[in-house]
């Protein structure tokens, strides 16, 4: 039967788990072998899924798994350059031409493993079976109006961390931003991602302007952009995707003042935002791209972590059904996944 080993995240402010211990329950009750590593910041605690009857390995254990276990994990995995000779399913990050990519690309070569990438455990009609979008725009608006309300005092946007919830992070925003009422921009705005972004700020009394594919079916150029104080981007960056953001947006005349790449990819060759290419972080979340007047860039790559329980227990309920068919990964969504990563590394 089908071991999947839950392995611990090793980078800093992770602490999201795509599973969780009642579903951790059900694979077991399946006959699924399930193990779970320590972790010193899951937020979801071990004794759950002690509780449910997984077995319990030390933190990082698992590059000396069974080698016919599969290893579940999020983000990347320590950049030791080590083969990976286990089948993985995580964000690989890898499938657009990104440099980092390459290399673990490479690595899975060198050992004889296997990425399952979630990002592309897509269904029959190439749609995503589990994601977490919704966090990370509801996330992602937050550290944008972050952005702004810092920028309004004349500094840049400080360190961010985790809230215990939505309830306490739009609290928290609320008594910060007063009476100012920013408008913005979301493109992507029916989406997963841009549904969470325009709930948190219409919760919060802003002017959102939403566009989907019949306002970007033009291709551009986007004047609209540029009238609004924060844009949000929402969509993932893949081949003949529109330029939002130009390169000259950073002299244009505009009252834009904030950009939340919320799908954040800006290595990727078909990035629609040209004024910057390196991801932000927790430390520092904001990228002053222009100085006068300021133009900052928010684009933190696991934003859902802001909000690590809620936004673990969706993720890992969407995902839980076809955690529960590893049984055959000759079909569906794990074929489907491992025809890209053979594209990938052929």
């Amino acid at each position: 039967m089908t071991h999947i080993w839950v392995r611990a995240e090793s980078r800093d402010h992770e602490e999201r788990v795509g599973m969780t211990p009642d579903g951790a329950a059900e694979l077991l009750a399946a006959g699924y072998t399930v193990t779970v590593e320590e972790s010193v910041q899951r937020a979801i605690p071990i004794v759950g899924y002690r509780a449910a009857g997984c077995a319990i390995a030390t933190e990082g254990s698992w590059v000396d798994a069974p080698r016919d276990a599969i290893i579940f994990g999020l983000k990347e995995l320590p950049d030791d350059g080590t083969p990976l000779p286990h089948r993985h399913i995580m964000f690989g990050h890898a499938f657009k031409g990104q440099a980092a990519g390459r290399v673990l690309l490479d690595r899975f070569k060198a050992g004889g493993g296997t990425l399952y990438d979630l990002e592309y455990l897509v269904d029959e009609a190439g749609r995503r079976v589990a994601a977490f979008g919704y966090w990370a725009g509801y996330a992602g608006a937050a550290v944008s109006l972050i952005a702004l309300m810092a920028q309004k005092e004349g500094g840049i946007a400080g360190p961010v961390s985790t809230f215990e919830s939505a309830d306490a992070m739009r609290n928290d925003l609320a008594m910060h931003l007063g009476s100012d009422a920013p408008t913005a921009l979301i493109i992507g705005a029916l989406g997963r991602v841009g549904t969470g972004a325009a709930d948190l700020y219409e919760a919060l009394g802003l002017s959102v302007t939403k566009w989907d594919m019949a306002e970007t079916a033009s291709g551009g150029p986007f004047p609209e952009v540029l009238e609004h104080d924060i844009f949000l981007n929402c969509i993932l960056a893949r081949e003949g995707t529109p330029v939002f953001v130009p390169a000259s947006a950073k002299t244009d005349m505009r009252q834009l003042s904030v950009i939340g790449d919320i799908a954040c990819d800006p290595q990727s060759d078909f990035s629609p935002i040209k004024v910057y290419n390196l991801e932000t972080t927790w430390a520092a979340p904001a990228l002053r791209v222009h100085d006068a007047p300021p133009l900052d860039v928010t684009a933190i790559d696991n934003l859902p972590s802001l909000l690590p329980v809620e936004s673990s227990e969706d993720f890992a309920g969407q995902l839980l059904p076809h955690l529960g068919a590893l049984n055959a990964l000759d079909k569906g969504v794990w074929l489907r996944a491992k025809q890209m990563f053979d594209s990938a590394t052929a």
